[in-house]
């Protein structure tokens, strides 16, 4: 059945016209809803008078102007998702990152923060505590290797090798520059971004300028709540994260047939063969080896599953190379004298800890952190600080665009909890579940990882949690995905503008009434509202967008 479209202009009329001919003012109210003293002065009707006189429908489509509060509003931050960084190896993976990002911006944000805090603390480890000729180089490698399911083999005798032996430095080297490429600006990026800050700048300006013209379909809140998007993309545009699957595969190989024809066994005169022919440190893994299937998935939205694992790892190589710094310094390692030639000897750092570093397989092995040394924990130090760093910063960027499009909507009239602020506040609160769901679910998997799931009944059961809060997660993300810009789409073509929405019954219930002629003041309200939303929701991306360039400095180079 089709349900008439409604003019509520011509309806408030004929409601007057019928009351001043009936003497009776019942149901028509001003803009603060009481009923005023002679019915000309109505510019609104109760609830229960708008359903019976007026009906349930909406006021018609028009579209012409959906369709440039579409292109204006909506339709610049859908193109600029494509933005986003992706990567993975299969497209159906890149497609549930771009629903978990725009499902939850909490979730978006926290793992570009984390990413950025994972790559700052790793830098300083090294800084401050280890003098290798190759902890630069490991420093790259780790803060790049975010993405994709970082591993060492059990074996720590391969990673000892690894970082000690002076034969592998090659791979080290290679390593970090067949993975440093770079995924930043292109002309493609800065022109979406130009857009949608062109087009909001001018859409804003046109809506300020005229409060009056179609209020209710404006998309000033629709508008301020897409803001969190900008510093989303231009995050990832400066921090460059390497999530191409092929690409980071492609360099890993390169760089392991390099060790291997510069380091063969023939040249190691230990008698031991590279590491890296033995994959001490690995890039994928098989699906028992993960507790999180996301792990594998290099699109940096799911860096929140990697980032606990990353981090122990990252700690672990950190100790070992710090352990290998300490020994080459106190405990030389020299060739032959007979072999030793004063002129090859230089004075630089580079080859003097080259030179230390050689010796027999005994003495190389004395090099290497001993039992009890290089023990790291299954929690690296200060991650939880992290954690709770990149969630307050994400959680502000996401509640202060949302936050403006609920102010915007609550002081449109009729002021309080309609349709169109319900709609936004749905969306922040499920987005923040989903957060909360993924985050829980990560730290649920690290905390099974550190036991034997066939033997600890505490480990299966965490396991067993995370699978289900990761799947509900992703479940609730693609709803939410889709609410969202469905619930645009409604506020465009004017599906709220009826009476229940219009009366903002969520909030005011038994006393819900509809203005049908906003007054000056109420227009005043409204556009003070939409100024304070404007500011909110532009600091909030400024402030995110500004902390990232502030540590920028301090990840490696």
């Amino acid at each position: 059945m089709k349900v008439a479209e409604v003019n509520f202009t011509q309806c408030l009329d004929n409601i007057k016209n019928d009351a001043i001919a009936n003497n009776n003012l019942t149901g028509l109210l001003d803009s603060n809803g009481v009923t005023p003293s002679n019915a000309s002065d109505a510019t609104a009707i109760s609830y229960s008078t708008c359903s019976s006189s007026c009906g349930n429908g909406q006021e018609p489509f028009q579209w012409s102007e959906f369709s440039q509060e579409f292109s204006a509003w909506l339709l610049p931050n859908l193109a600029l998702i494509s933005q986003l960084p992706f990567g993975a190896q299969y497209r159906i993976d890149n497609l549930m990152s771009a629903l978990l990002t725009v499902g939850s911006p909490a979730l978006a944000g926290y793992s570009l923060f984390i990413t950025l805090l994972n790559s700052r603390w790793i830098n300083r480890r090294f800084d401050h505590s280890v003098d290798h000729p190759n902890s630069r180089f490991a420093v790259s490698i780790l803060s790049s290797l975010q993405q994709v399911p970082l591993r060492l083999h059990p074996d720590r005798a391969r990673l000892y090798s690894l970082i000690v032996l002076p034969e592998n430095d090659s791979w080290w080297k290679y390593l970090a520059e067949f993975v440093d490429y770079t995924h930043t600006w292109s002309i493609a990026s800065a022109t979406s971004i130009a857009w949608v800050i062109v087009a909001y700048i001018l859409t804003v300006a046109n809506s300020l300028s005229d409060v009056y013209a179609d209020v209710e379909s404006n998309g000033e809140a629709s508008g301020s709540m897409w803001l969190w998007l900008i510093p989303i993309v231009v995050g990832w545009l400066q921090l460059s994260p390497k999530c191409d699957f092929n690409r980071l595969q492609a360099a890993y190989d390169r760089a392991d047939r390099h060790s291997l024809r510069t380091g063969g066994a023939g040249e190691v005169h230990t008698g031991m063969l590279p590491a890296s022919s033995r994959r001490a440190l690995a890039i994928t893994a098989q699906e028992e080896d993960v507790v999180s299937p996301d792990e594998f998935l290099t699109p940096p939205v799911y860096n929140y599953s990697r980032s606990l694992r990353w981090a122990s790892t990252a700690e672990t190589i950190y100790l070992v190379f710090k352990v290998a710094s300490e020994k080459t310094h106190s405990l030389p390692l020299y060739l032959e004298s007979a072999e030793l030639d004063t002129a090859t000897q230089s004075d630089t750092t580079q080859d003097t800890d080259n030179r230390d570093r050689h010796g027999s397989l005994q003495d190389t092995i004395m090099h290497c952190p001993q039992p009890g040394e290089a023990q790291s924990s299954h929690w690296a130090p200060g991650v939880f600080t992290r954690m709770a760093i990149a969630s307050c910063t994400s959680l502000a960027l996401q509640w202060g665009t949302v936050g403006a499009a609920l102010l915007v909507g609550w002081f449109t009239p009729t002021t309080g909890m309609g349709c169109r602020t319900m709609g936004y506040l749905i969306y922040g609160v499920i987005s923040t579940l989903i957060w909360m769901m993924l985050l829980l679910s990560s730290v649920l998997a690290h905390h099974s990882s550190a036991y034997s799931r066939r033997k600890s009944l505490s480990a299966r059961v965490a396991l067993a949690l995370s699978h289900l809060l990761r799947w509900t997660g992703k479940l609730w993300a693609i709803i939410n995905s889709f609410l969202i810009v469905l619930a645009c789409i409604f506020q465009y073509s004017n599906f709220y503008d009826r009476c229940f929405c219009n009366s903002s019954v969520f909030g005011r219930r038994g006393s819900a009434y509809a203005v049908i002629i906003e007054t000056a003041a109420q227009a005043a309200q409204a556009k003070a509202a939409w100024i304070g939303a404007l500011v909110l929701a532009c600091t909030s991306a400024s402030i995110f967008l500004g902390l990232v360039y502030l540590l920028l400095d301090t990840v490696p180079s």
